[in-house]
Formats: structure tokens, sequence, C-alpha cells
């Protein structure tokens, strides 16, 4: 897919997106999908050529710094994003998403990403006959991906960071209850948010690279890839091992410092007073100094931070789980994923919040400690686990070998040592020095530099996990 966003003081109403759709000429064809929360511009013959998203009110600066690149021009906060996506399989189809979104800046003020790509043109839609067979978009599939085989579905993205937005969470979720593989796409100098990475980190999910010439390689991995049976698979020798691109093995590392804390704490006590993301907030405000500035469930993250409003959406929701996303201010790179599940001891929320820090940055691994003290004494601590790596300060994902985080400490909550005794957890068969919080053991294990922290943790989990016998 093509895209190009349009950044406006002021909301798109119906007449501005029928000015938009006419970008297409008296030929095209406009139609509703997704209960009319997407507008698409057909050919007469109803093949996919634009669709024009629901517009997004964003209250949270710097996000379209941080997914569009810092000369995108935003409006200040508030203004509408909309996002118009041309499909690859009809040439006109990217120029005429130019153009409705040129349009939409012309009544509407306020800036098209990208730059270049905004135009008032009038773009002739081909008829049926001028179309020719299109196998990479079918009316079936609407736009919402480029490539659909019976195992797999392909998206084509070409953008500097690819965002896990609406559009991406509903692809996700369509191929995943079709049983289908998402495999996104994208040439080698794109790369991915933290929330779409994990999506796509598990089988049979993959994000496909595609570098000079015909080399295709795994942009997690960095296993080699090649087109077979309606998939992209991993290229085996004779001997039936796989290979790893030398582009993707050979890249220098950053200096950058990523600062990672996972957490869970649990709710044993559901009321119709309980708030959510409490924890979140303190990890946020002990770690940075602030506390988050916007929360929402897809990028761009959208809606100022609210306790109430986050605990609103997980309530209605309720008793499937509800996945968030928070931000923090733009000059301190922080991203939190929040998992909201209800449990048999009450209501659970898992965190993981991720800050990024340059060369000349300090990470303050001297506040792990009190976070975990407070969340232990706070907020109903069941574990954490605090890790340091090498990674881009602004938290984005490069198609390049990262090394996997090395762990800080862990620390293990009030019931959990309870169950395993206090004696027990405090004397582990290893060289550390356990330190009580309130109803939690703590465990330093190291400075985030030696990999071997990962063998000493592992250790430790096997300790506690073995409960010794009542004497």
């Amino acid at each position: 897919m093509k895209d190009v966003i349009a950044l406006t003081p002021k909301m798109p109403d119906s007449w501005a997106v029928v000015a938009g759709l006419y970008a297409g000429g008296p030929e095209a064809e406009a139609a509703g999908v997704n209960d009319g929360a997407v507008v698409q511009l057909r050919t007469a013959d109803g093949r996919p050529l634009v669709a024009v998203e629901a517009p997004l009110l964003v209250h949270v600066a710097g996000e379209a710094e941080r997914l569009l690149g810092d000369g995108v021009g935003a409006p200040p906060v508030p203004y509408w994003w909309t996002e118009v996506r041309a499909s690859t399989a009809v040439p006109e189809a990217a120029p005429l998403a130019g153009s409705v979104a040129g349009r939409l800046r012309m009544l509407l003020g306020g800036a098209v990403w990208p730059a270049e790509a905004a135009s008032l043109d009038v773009v002739p839609v081909p008829s049926a006959t001028d179309a020719g067979e299109v196998t990479a978009t079918t009316a079936e599939a609407g736009l919402a991906v480029d490539v659909l085989t019976g195992s797999t579905a392909v998206v084509l993205v070409d953008r500097p960071v690819v965002p896990l937005n609406a559009w991406m969470s509903e692809i996700l979720r369509t191929v995943a209850a079709a049983g289908l593989a998402l495999q996104i796409v994208t040439p080698p100098h794109v790369r991915l948010t933290l929330p779409l990475r994990t999506a796509l980190a598990g089988a049979p999910n993959r994000w496909v690279v595609q570098d000079s010439g015909n080399l295709y390689y795994d942009g997690l991995s960095g296993a080699e890839l090649r087109w077979q049976d309606g998939t992209f698979a991993p290229v085996r020798t004779d001997a039936g091992e796989g290979r790893v691109a030398e582009v993707f093995a050979d890249a220098s590392p950053t200096t950058d410092r990523q600062l990672i804390v996972s957490f869970r704490v649990l709710h044993e006590n559901v009321t119709d007073d309980l708030v959510l993301g409490g924890a979140l907030r303190t990890a946020w405000t002990t770690l940075t100094g602030s506390g988050p500035v916007g929360w929402g469930t897809a990028e761009p993250v959208n809606l100022p931070w609210s306790t109430g409003q986050l605990t609103a959406l997980a309530r209605d929701r309720s008793p499937e789980p509800t996945h968030l996303l928070a931000v923090g201010h733009p000059d301190r790179p922080a991203l939190a994923t929040l998992r909201v599940s209800r449990t048999e001891g009450g209501v659970a929320e898992d965190v993981t919040l991720t800050l990024g820090y340059g060369p000349d940055e300090a990470p303050p691994l001297d506040a792990v400690e009190p976070l975990a003290r407070a969340l232990a004494t706070e907020h109903g601590l069941t574990s954490m686990l605090a890790s340091l790596r090498r990674g881009r300060r602004d938290l984005t994902v490069p198609p390049r070998f990262e090394a996997p985080p090395i762990p800080l400490s862990f620390t293990l909550g009030g019931a959990d040592v309870r169950a395993a005794g206090l004696d027990h957890a405090l004397r582990p068969p290893l060289d550390l020095s356990p330190v009580r919080l309130g109803p939690a053991v703590h465990y330093p294990l190291g400075d985030g530099t030696d990999a071997q922290a990962w063998t000493v943790l592992q250790r430790l989990s096997a300790h506690l996990k073995a409960v010794p016998a009542a004497g």
C-alpha cells in the first residue's frame, strides 16, 4: 500500500471528503466499507483504488514527528489525522491518493505527508479494460492486503516507520481469524514501531525485507527468504539448514540504549471503584520524572492520558482482554504496552515500558529498585523484570541484528514470596544479594553488560519454582 496522510487543524467533514473524492473524476465510484469507517474510491467494475480512513483527532504532541519524521509540519494539537491509502495494483492509485489528501489540505489547512505527494490534479480512473488483470488486490479483500493466497496475506508498505495503526490492527485480527499468516514486505530503509514488532514476532506472521536484487530476508531474524507455495519461507541449504542474510548480520551496533521494564500487577479486590493505569503512571514518573502524556488502542496514540477513560474502555470490553498503548513527552522517548485481563485472582495489568537514551545519556538504573518497592507496596506487584539493551533511542526497530536485552534485576511480588516461603526466597543458591522491599524480594542481577545474567536469572527462576516441601 502507498500511504498519504493529511494533517489538518479542522475536521474533514462530509463535504471536504466529497471534494477530495472528486480527485478521481466522474468515472470513480465511492463506497463505504467497514461499517462506514472507510470510504473507498473504486473503478466502475468495483476494483478498489484508494481508501480514506475515518479522521482521527490527535491530542498528543509529538506523534506525527515520531511516526512521520521531524519535518512533517503538523499543526498544533489537537489536529485531525486522515490516512489515504492507495492500492499498489493500479498505477493511477498513488497519484489519486495524493490528490485526495492535497484537496483536504487546500480546504482545511495543515500539511500532507509526504509533502511531494500532494496535488490538486484530477487523476483519470482506469476502466475495466484499461486496468487489466488485478491479482494483487481484489474487491472482496478491499484494500486490506496486496496479495492474498490460501495461507498468507501480504501487505506492501513503504514509509519510514510502519506503525501498529488501526488499519494494521484490523488486518492482524482479520487474518488471525481466517487462520492466515500476515507478511509485511518493506524496503530496507523502513523501520517498525515497537508495538508492531511485538505483533509480528510470533509465528506465523513475518516482516519481509526486500533488499537489492532478489534478496528477501526476515527483518527480525535475518533468515533469507524466498517466495514459494504462496508464502515467503526460509531458504534451505542441501543439508536443510537456513541462511542469515549478510546485510542483516553485518550491521554496526548502535551506541544508543533502551531500558525495558516489564511487570504485572494484580488487583484482587475488584470493585466499581477500581481504577487502572496507576501502576504504569508510577513507573513512568519514577523513571522519567513525569507521567505518560497520551494513550490509545493504536498508533498514532491520540488521547490525552486518563486513567478514568482507559478504565472505562477496559470495563466495557471485559471479560475480553484490552490492549492499550501509552507514550510520554517527545523529549524523552518512552512507549508502553498495557494489557488488562480478567484472571481467577482478579484483574491483571501486564505492562512493558521501554525508554530510549542516546550515547551521552545515562539510563536511570538507580531508580529501578525504588520502582520495584513502590509497585510492591502500592500496586499489588506480581513480578518485575528490568533489562538493558543496545537499541535506537527513538525506539524504532531497524531490519538489522540487535542484541537481546540483558537482565538488570528481577522482583518477586508478595503473593509469590509467601507461596515460596520467605526463607527460601531469600536464599537462592547463587552469588546474589536479595533485598526485602516490603512484601516483595528484589534480586539485582548486574549492570546490563554481562549476558551471563540470563543464566543467573534462569537458575533463580528454577529455585523459586522449586518450593520446598513442608517440614
